[in-house]
């Protein structure tokens, strides 16, 4: 599934810089660096070294994903980075190919870096589905790649979480992925007033079109409706219009204008209350056609919102209808959703998903199977969690609790033999690996390791069985050294 995009596409009138002029000045700066054999230093545009304080926060982000998806019962599973280019084509069309690093191998196969994980699980599902037993609840932290202009919080390389349902046609499905975001969020200190989860559906806008303006676009011209309405936040009102008129003929000037108004609503009237559900009735309320109101899809709303009320999920406060939440992809069917940053200086989508029920009859499948997810990015929430400073103090340093000093070079088996000693019994413990003539240096290392007890292996107490310890983080002077027997370490 994947995450909010940032991509260039072809609705956009915004001019974007080209990466590939961008990255001119970097290519000219690698030429220079390989003059006498020297080797560029910096990573590839696009990508990130992880430096160890910077893989305790991504471990630290990692562990909150698992914990959530333990949680919810969804099960882990993986998939080559390395697929056939097709399972992409065939799924995306042409834009996401442009965006793919895709190559011919040395087998002459036409393969790619995976841009996201939902085509690879489709195939995963299509590979195994009579031995499967649905429903699935199944969650990833992959890599993807997407060659695309990078900004803060968008890379060409991340690692997205995903979760997906399989086998479940009702809403319970997005209930459950609303509940599973929600309870993540809650784990890294994101409260209901930082962040909002804003939904709606594929149907909607379907159905406004159909039955509110009476027009009857085929599926390729109801696809291109979506991305030029996905884009609006993106584009002036008058832009979004002509687009609309250009690209779908059918639409008319006064029904383009309309149509914005109504996906726009709620940005019109900025000092409205519409939280919860109360968006939903102020958007029936500017609707003329009584079967649309009539609609089914909005039953569908209704029954989200019985789900995260108080006698359900009890996360009503996160969940906010907002008809002009569409996603650019083609293969949505239904609900579809993105939670956003709504403080701080990142106000933008964190996560984005929904349900994609015909996604295996793009693959060749005869039978379609229901279902929903959701991609979910680590590099902007990384970004958000830094900005709002919500990452743990300890997670930016390492957490040493023993570190032991031979008192000279004679004594560094002594030395392994206590720090064997302490690793058996499950504590974090490191050995000094240097000659310890220069008793600074020893602290210094201590110091940086951020380790709470030194402990020192000397002559006399090794004499006596004994270790002398000293508290590293102890500042009552009575407490701070003292020796100990071997066996009570």
């Amino acid at each position: 599934m994947s995450e909010p995009t940032t991509a260039t596409t072809p609705v956009e009138t915004k001019q974007k810089k080209n990466p590939v002029s961008e990255e001119e000045g970097k290519r000219k700066q690698q030429q220079k660096y390989r003059k006498g054999n020297a080797i560029e230093v910096e990573p590839v545009a696009g990508t990130r070294d992880f430096l160890p304080e910077e893989m305790r926060e991504r471990e630290w982000l990692f562990s909150k994903f698992h914990e959530t998806s333990k949680l919810f019962g969804f099960e882990p599973y993986d998939a080559p980075i390395l697929e056939m280019e097709e399972l992409y084509k065939r799924k995306g069309g042409e834009e996401i190919v442009q965006q793919m690093y895709n190559f011919i191998d040395k087998s002459e196969l036409n393969v790619a870096l995976r841009p996201e994980m939902t085509p690879s699980l489709a195939r995963l599902i299509l590979k195994n589905k009579k031995t499967l037993k649905f429903p699935l609840k199944w969650y990833s932290i992959p890599q993807c790649w997407r060659y695309e202009t990078t900004t803060r919080g968008r890379k060409r390389e991340h690692y997205q979480w995903n979760c997906d349902i399989w086998g479940v046609q009702d809403v319970t499905g997005e209930c459950e992925l609303f509940a599973t975001i929600v309870n993540f969020f809650k784990l890294v200190s994101l409260s209901s007033e930082k962040v909002t989860i804003r939904f709606s559906s594929r149907k909607i806008i379907e159905d406004l079109i159909k039955l509110e303006f009476g027009l009857n676009l085929s599926d390729d011209k109801f696809k291109e409706t979506c991305i030029i309405i996905d884009k609006m936040d993106k584009m002036e009102a008058e832009d979004v219009k002509k687009i609309l008129v250009d690209k779908v003929p059918e639409i008319s000037d006064e029904v383009a204008l309309k149509i914005i108004k109504l996906m726009n609503f709620k940005k019109l009237n900025p000092n409205e209350d519409y939280s919860g559900s109360k968006a939903l009735e102020a958007f029936k309320g500017m609707l003329t056609n009584q079967a649309f109101k009539d609609s089914t899809v909005f039953k569908e709303v209704e029954e989200i919102f019985a789900m995260v009320g108080k006698n359900g999920y009890d996360i009503e406060d996160w969940i906010e209808f907002d008809p002009s939440i569409v996603r650019g992809l083609s293969y949505y069917t239904g609900v579809v959703f993105e939670a956003f940053a709504t403080v701080g200086d990142i106000q933008r989508a964190i996560c984005g998903g929904g349900r994609y029920d015909k996604i295996l009859g793009t693959y060749g499948a005869k039978d379609q199977i229901p279902a929903c997810g959701f991609g979910f990015g680590d590099v902007v929430i990384l970004e958000i969690l830094r900005d709002l400073k919500l990452i743990p103090e300890y997670i930016t340093s390492q957490q040493v609790e023993d570190f032991v000093i031979p008192f000279d070079l004679s004594l560094r088996p002594q030395a392994a033999k206590i720090v064997s000693i302490l690793r058996k019994k499950g504590r974090v413990a490191d050995l000094y690996l240097k000659n310890p003539k220069k008793v600074g240096a020893c602290f210094e290392y201590a110091d940086k390791i951020g380790a709470t007890r030194a402990i020192f292996v000397a002559p006399a107490e090794w004499n006596n069985g004994q270790v002398k310890i000293k508290m590293l983080r102890e500042e009552d002077p009575e407490k701070k050294e003292f020796t100990v027997k071997i066996e009570d370490l």
